[in-house]
């Protein structure tokens, strides 16, 4: 596993593999919050993936040794943090490969925004994902109700401390 730590890299989101990215499918329950609209979809309403200033502006890829495509990351700039968007291919994920795919994607936050905190909002059903991100070095720091399209949430904001 320190070999997947080792080789990963974070670069800047092509249209490719946002493409990539919007046709991958979880298992259920995970399917309840991850995946995206079909790309086709997202670039004709302009959102998110599909519109490509955003996709610029604040989401990566990351990438193995050989250059495929872990997963992405949305860095978004708040007032006082910059939270993540986390998501791995499916494939890969419940392999004891998320914490090194978490700090990859800490370590892009810090070089581009050197000067915020980086935290994390995650579900609070979503034990798997909240394991991964206490091993990467964050801590709950409040629990709070929100809406979702499946109704009201309970969800951690969780922020990085190190480890």
């Amino acid at each position: 596993m320190n070999d997947f730590k080792d080789a990963l890299t974070v670069v800047p989101m092509s249209r490719a593999q946002a493409e990539a990215c919007c046709s991958w499918v979880y298992a259920s329950p995970y399917d309840r919050i991850y995946g995206w609209l079909p790309f086709s979809q997202m670039e004709a309403l302009g959102i998110e993936l599909g519109d490509s200033d955003v996709r610029q502006q604040q989401y990566v890829s990351v990438l193995d040794a050989e250059g495929a495509l872990c997963g992405f990351a949305q860095l978004f700039p708040m007032v006082n943090a910059v939270r993540l968007g986390i998501g791995m291919r499916p494939d890969l994920c419940g392999q004891g490969l998320g914490k090194s795919f978490v700090h990859a994607v800490v370590h892009a936050a810090k070089e581009r925004y050197p000067d915020l905190p980086i935290d994390l909002e995650v579900q609070d059903w979503n034990e798997r994902a909240i394991r991964t991100y206490l091993k990467a070095g964050f801590v709950v720091t409040d629990t709070y109700d929100k809406h979702t399209p499946e109704g009201i949430g309970r969800f951690h904001c969780m922020t990085y401390e190190g480890d």
